[in-house]
């Protein structure tokens, strides 16, 4: 079995550049593969390798300081998700083209998984999925809008196309892993919108640990490797679109 743990963190790391030999070597002599994205707002990636040296791996990223905290999703796959191990130096470590955001320090307001359903239940609650329309296509939550996006940089395009009139309604967004809601509730927060939320760990954590009783999930969670899509429980599932 391939352990698989995706992970990020927003956090100020202004010598970026320097984490990069470093993070490649330990990747590599472990047999991780995968894509670690390092750029001034933080953290970003996905890698997989044998379970100890996945485990091995994460300590290692922890023990630098700013990524103290580092929470993880982790999954696993029948075989190597990964052809080969890449830590690339970045403008954003997801890219919006939005210059001056913050989101260490702006974003919105995380819910739990367990406290997810009852929110995206609220009459007024606005469901915005953040991610593109193929992700969308593959599986959802239940009511969740797509903005039709194939790209997260036009979000912001969406943004004032659909909502500029929608500032005093609360806004639910979720995302595969956390991080483009994270960004996305951030540029909304700069907008002027007060009651945003975003699902803490995205769908990947919901999955993990709702069961598939009480899940308003539908259809598959698609994912950026050789597995295309995820389950509940993470199992591998393939997508419906």
């Amino acid at each position: 079995m391939i352990a698989v743990s995706a992970f990020y963190k927003f956090v100020s790391l202004p010598h970026f550049e320097e984490l990069r030999p470093r993070l490649l070597e330990a990747a590599k002599s472990r047999g991780i593969r995968g894509t670690i994205l390092l750029a001034p707002e933080g953290i970003n990636g996905t890698i997989a390798g044998e379970p100890v040296e996945i485990a091995a791996m994460m300590s290692l990223l922890r023990r630098i300081e700013a990524f103290a905290d580092l929470d993880s999703k982790d999954s696993h796959a029948d075989a190597m998700p990964f052809q080969r191990m890449k830590v690339r130096l970045k403008k954003e470590i997801v890219t919006m083209g939005v210059p001056g955001l913050d989101p260490a320090h702006s974003a919105g307001t995380y819910v739990a998984p367990e406290d997810w359903n009852a929110l995206i239940s609220e009459p007024e609650m606005l469901v915005i999925d953040t991610r593109n329309s193929f992700e969308y296509a593959a599986g959802t939550f239940a009511n969740a809008v797509d903005p039709k996006t194939v790209s997260f940089g036009e979000f912001p395009t969406y943004v004032q196309r659909e909502l500029a009139n929608r500032k005093g309604r609360p806004i639910a967004m979720f995302c595969t892993g956390g991080i483009r809601c994270e960004k996305a509730t951030s540029y909304l927060r700069e907008q002027g919108f007060q009651k945003v939320y975003h699902l803490k760990g995205g769908i990947l954590k919901y999955l993990e640990v709702i069961p598939p009783g009480q899940s308003l999930w539908r259809g598959s969670c698609f994912v950026f490797d050789e597995r295309r899509g995820l389950g509940h429980g993470l199992a591998i599932e393939k997508p419906k679109g």
